[in-house]
């Protein structure tokens, strides 16, 4: 059975840090494309962030390019977001999925519908 369990969501000021974390069971992620994505009250949900399979390549939204950096700990079977320089703007519910396939991560940001497996979420909020 696949489960993806979300960690990591705290409340902080704007400026500070954050790493979450994306722990896979049932499935190995270095076959996955993992992507995090997130959903603010009264807003669409948002991809945030991708690795492909390899972990060789990344994709980012605009608004967290230069503050978020996405990673895999193959050993650990965790995907993880570390959140630097948070801002208001940056508080929802963020969600890791995952996806079996090629070996992209520009294609899979650029197609959530794709993803299959999903996790539960952990919320982060961000206070100015």
């Amino acid at each position: 059975q696949v489960q993806l369990v979300e960690s990591g969501g705290d409340s902080v000021q704007s400026g500070g840090s954050l790493r979450l974390s994306c722990t896979a069971s049932g499935l190995t992620i270095d076959d996955y494309a993992v992507g995090w994505f997130r959903q603010a009250p009264g807003k669409e949900r948002e991809g945030v962030s991708c690795i492909s399979r390899s972990a060789r390549s990344t994709a980012y939204s605009s608004s967290v390019e230069g503050r978020f950096t996405i990673s895999k700990d193959i050993t650990s079977n965790i995907v993880y977001l570390q959140m630097n320089y948070l801002k208001p703007e940056d508080a929802a519910m963020y969600y890791c999925a995952a996806v079996r396939g090629i070996n992209s991560a520009t294609y899979y940001f650029s197609r959530p519908q794709l993803f299959n497996n999903w996790g539960q979420g952990t919320q982060v909020a961000v206070s100015s």
